[in-house]
């Protein structure tokens, strides 16, 4: 089964709440990132996000954190394509240290699991690419 990972740091416009706070709905646009790429290499198109069936946010992601995000496809259907989803913080800041400083973490911390169902229209299917 085929994973796509992106990895990203979340800037301070991305921080929605005080203390510089990330909104948990970026994890979900990360996903969505991601399940656009497993679909191109799955069927050569987008497709489209049909729905979250779960979302678990479990940890605080903060500007200046940087996060992984993976999937992978668990399901074909004729057209659904279910997946499941994982947002790592792999690096935080340290402000404690001084305004630059970074810890890469010796473990990833889990912030995010999600799984949900894409659709690619059967005449928009072009087959596995790359």
């Amino acid at each position: 089964m085929e994973k796509v990972l992106i990895r990203v740091r979340m800037g301070a416009e991305d921080a929605h709440y005080g203390g510089n706070l990330v909104d948990g709905a970026h994890m979900l646009h990360l996903f969505g990132d991601v399940a656009t790429e497993l679909l191109i290499r799955s069927d050569g198109d987008e497709g489209l996000f049909c729905a979250y069936d779960n979302v678990q946010f479990l940890a605080p992601v903060y500007a200046g954190d940087f996060i992984e995000a993976e999937g992978s496809i668990t399901q074909m259907g004729n057209t659904s394509r279910k997946m499941t989803f994982e947002a790592r913080k792999v690096i935080a800041p340290r402000p404690d240290i001084n305004d630059s400083a970074c810890d890469v973490l010796a473990e990833p911390v889990v912030v995010c699991r999600a799984s949900g169902t894409c659709v690619v229209p059967k005449d928009k299917q072009r087959g596995a690419q790359g």
